[in-house]
């Protein structure tokens, strides 16, 4: 898988790229957890995203935000790190013009930005988040939810509270014309330690009911 460098508004900005050969293969970013707390776009979950979708022919990004890894820059409290988000985006459209379908997927502090990258940028086909913290930061935005998505979250998660979650998905469930997928797994934790497996299912699961099979052209 090529390591890629691409321009970030800060700067040059870091990346594993996964190119499929189709021109309307679908096209997904992957959002990394919180750069402070020791959030990389090698974090297990953000890999694990990464190849659910490559197994389902995807074009693939993952990248660091500004100030980690290679990424150039300083943190920026999610105002810049979204800014950074929307120039992946820029880039992995670039490389692939022809994609049918585009979706976002962020894990913690990766799925709040997310969230915000599918309120600005329509063509955002669906989304998943895995253990939005919805206690920590303002999904209010969300008003109306432009897309219908995946929220995965653990039972036992002491950063993200299974009740503060259940509240922002039954806000958004509650949107006309909007459907929210809502996983709960057992025992898991904020960072899945010992339910990854479980964590890969569900999202295969989702991706597997919503992404019809790429075509070979004719």
């Amino acid at each position: 898988m090529p390591d890629v460098i691409f321009a970030g508004p800060s700067g040059r900005l870091e990346g594993k790229y996964q190119h499929q050969k189709h021109k309307s293969a679908p096209i997904a970013l992957i959002l990394h957890p919180h750069p402070q707390n020791g959030g990389t776009m090698n974090h297990r979950v953000a890999y694990e995203l990464f190849y659910c979708f490559q197994r389902r022919g995807c074009s693939v990004l993952r990248f660091n935000f500004r100030g980690v890894g290679r990424s150039q820059g300083l943190f920026d409290g999610g105002i810049g790190e979204l800014s950074d988000a929307a120039a992946a985006l820029d880039w992995l459209q670039m490389m692939n013009p022809g994609a049918q379908t585009c979706w976002v997927a962020g894990f913690s502090f990766g799925a709040w930005i997310g969230m915000q990258l599918l309120m600005r940028r329509p063509e955002i086909h669906a989304f998943i988040s895995v253990a939005p913290p919805a206690n920590i930061y303002d999904f209010t935005f969300l008003a109306p939810c432009p897309a219908s998505g995946l929220i995965v979250h653990g039972r036992n998660d002491q950063v993200s509270p299974e009740a503060d979650v259940q509240k922002l998905v039954d806000r958004l469930n509650a949107q006309r014309g909007i459907k929210i997928t809502q996983v709960k797994i057992e025992g898991a934790n904020h960072f899945f330690d010992n339910n990854v497996p479980e964590l890969v299912k569900s999202v295969e699961d989702y991706l597997d009911m919503r992404m019809p099979p790429v075509m070979e052209p004719g």
